[in-house]
């Protein structure tokens, strides 16, 4: 499959900001089964200095600074991008899912990266509750592909989605409480739950192209960016899934970033230099297929 990816992140002010510095997570990331064939990103006004560099996690960053006092501030992301479906070898689904917990087996190869995806970080907390809900899912000796797909599968039937039921400072154990919230609280309660019992997993974000409905027309900028996580199965194998829609990632999906958690790639963050006491944010996110 082929898209066009469209973000846009508009910021208003109600006084002069008169230096703003960010940091943006907006262009996909080359990878086996996704090949990025053009990408731009834009900020207006006009930055002073905008450069890009690969972050720890090899996600390319986008990095920015504008100093012309302006009320408004837009970011704008463009990328053409192909994917394909990942292949995650049998043999590594169906190995043991306690073989697979890097901090226990460093001498597998592949683990010393993947340590870092095991280890608790600021918005995945290991709380007991998310080891004891993980508990019927990874029962001794089950292959690591069954184990986590039950998990993905309880998770999406037990927690409903709600966008009022959490807000971005939301814990684990907030989301365990209320059993609902967005796809970031999804993927974050999911590596609590791979975390708990020893095994990597990374926060991934991107974006799900979406269908329109029978009859309907696309609506343009009606898309959202998109949260998912991937756990290690070894060597360079990672299953990607989505236990918001409750299904393995496929070519529908558009890989742009990844770390431990949402806060090492939110798609921009900065500080700026401003009186203002109000702001506003609005993003337009459009995932259109181009080999229709």
């Amino acid at each position: 499959m082929r898209y066009r990816v469209r973000h846009s992140t508009t910021y208003t002010y109600d006084d002069q900001v008169t230096d703003s510095l960010g940091v943006a997570h907006l262009v996909p990331r080359p990878l086996p089964w996704q090949r990025v064939a053009t990408y731009d990103v834009t900020v207006t006004p006009q930055a002073s200095d905008l450069t890009q560099d690969l972050d720890y996690y090899g996600n390319l960053a986008t990095y920015f600074q504008v100093v012309r006092p302006h009320r408004e501030l837009v970011v704008e992301a463009t990328s053409e991008v192909d994917v394909a479906p990942a292949e995650v070898p049998a043999q590594a689904l169906a190995e043991p899912w306690e073989r697979l917990r890097p901090l226990l087996r460093p001498d597998r190869a592949g683990a010393w990266p993947a340590t870092d995806f095991a280890l608790a970080s600021s918005q995945v907390e290991q709380v007991p509750a998310a080891r004891e809900y993980a508990a019927a899912s990874f029962t001794p000796g089950r292959p690591a592909g069954d184990a986590v797909t039950d998990l993905m599968h309880r998770i999406h039937d037990d927690f409903e989605y709600d966008a009022t039921a959490t807000t971005v400072t939301s814990t684990v154990q907030d989301i365990l409480d209320r059993r609902a919230g967005v796809c970031q609280d999804y993927a974050h309660l999911t590596l609590a739950c791979l975390r708990a019992h020893g095994l990597a997993g990374r926060y991934v974000s991107g974006y799900l192209a979406t269908e329109p409905a029978p009859g309907r027309e696309r609506v343009v900028g009606a898309d959202a960016s998109h949260a998912w996580v991937a756990v290690w199965l070894g060597g360079e194998h990672w299953l990607a899934f989505d236990p918001t829609n409750d299904q393995w990632v496929g070519d529908r999906y558009v890989t742009v970033a990844w770390g431990r958690d949402y806060a090492d790639v939110p798609p921009v963050k900065g500080v700026i230099f401003t009186e203002a006491r109000k702001s506003t944010l609005r993003v337009s996110v459009d995932v259109a297929r181009l080999d229709e």
